[in-house]
């Protein structure tokens, strides 16, 4: 528990600077899933957002510690109601955080409102480490923020459990961002528990078929569980969404503006059915075959 501790103490914006100093460093020197340019540019805009992030986090992570904090104070949740060893209460509330999470996830993704301000993260279409920062601050802060205090309070955790989560959780939402190749072997061994980053890239595929699912940021397993797993090799993924495919659209300045824009959503599932709809069942059809 001593260890656990001395883990916690360490400042986590270290951790994921770190991070992403190493990760973004390995994605300029070696071969890469994806060829872009502009570099630099792009982690210019997408770090802008992480600044936004941190100043108004200052004041909503107060809010946040205070409201666990009080909720566990008065033995709110159902890990209240059992008795269980310490490592098991850490174990299952890592992962109800992380259950809670992709509800919240798969929300953003079918509620209109919401996706206005999720579709920022999905509008990068030259996705790389640096893409972790990229979400609107609304949404981090207001939305997936209070994620953590419903999970709380359904399930009784407490402070060190939300920090066990985002110290095991914070490398997941890094790595599952890089512009790096990763074998198949991965996805058919470690993936069929946990979240790799082939599997999460599916998620920031341009098809909507594809964009819809693989909600999981730590534990795929509640993909597969609530029917929203899909897969789709590495090589053949296209990143991004089509109505954000355009430079000035790419902007910090615009994507921070673009929830209150009325920027239609390009469908790709009514567009392939109009289009090409043979095409769209031989993709049905192809579900059955790819790897699960």
């Amino acid at each position: 528990m001593e260890t656990l501790n001395q883990l916690l103490s360490i400042e986590l914006n270290y951790i994921i600077i770190g991070l992403i100093v190493v990760f973004f460093t390995i994605e300029q020197v070696v071969t890469t899933q994806f060829n872009y340019s502009k570099r630099p540019h792009h982690l210019f805009n997408n770090a802008l957002f992480m600044v936004v992030f941190f100043i108004g986090n200052i004041f909503w992570a107060a809010f946040a510690v205070f409201s666990i904090e009080w909720l566990y104070n008065q033995h709110i949740g159902l890990f209240h109601l059992i008795d269980l060893p310490v490592w098991l209460k850490l174990i299952l509330g890592v992962a109800m955080i992380d259950m809670v999470t992709y509800w919240f996830h798969r929300m953003s993704h079918r509620i209109p409102l919401l996706w206005r301000f999720h579709r920022v993260h999905h509008s990068d279409t030259s996705m790389d480490s640096s893409t972790y920062f990229r979400s609107h601050p609304f949404e981090l802060i207001f939305w997936f923020g209070t994620s953590n205090i419903i999970a709380a309070a359904i399930f009784g955790l407490d402070l060190v459990t939300l920090g066990v989560y985002f110290l095991v959780g914070t490398p997941f939402f890094i790595i599952e961002h890089t512009n790096l190749r990763f074998p198949r072997w991965v996805d058919k061994t470690f993936g069929l528990v946990f979240t790799t980053p082939n599997i999460h890239k599916v998620h920031h595929e341009k098809d909507q078929f594809y964009t819809d699912s693989n909600y999981a940021d730590i534990f795929i397993l509640w993909d597969r569980l609530f029917g929203t797993y899909q897969y789709k090799p590495a090589e053949e993924l296209q990143i991004g969404l089509d109505e954000f495919d355009d430079d000035k659209k790419q902007s910090f300045w615009y994507l921070i503006k673009s929830p209150f824009l009325n920027v239609k959503r390009v469908n790709t599932n009514e567009k392939l059915t109009t289009d090409q709809p043979e095409l769209q069942i031989i993709k049905t059809i192809s579900q059955k075959h790819l790897p699960q």
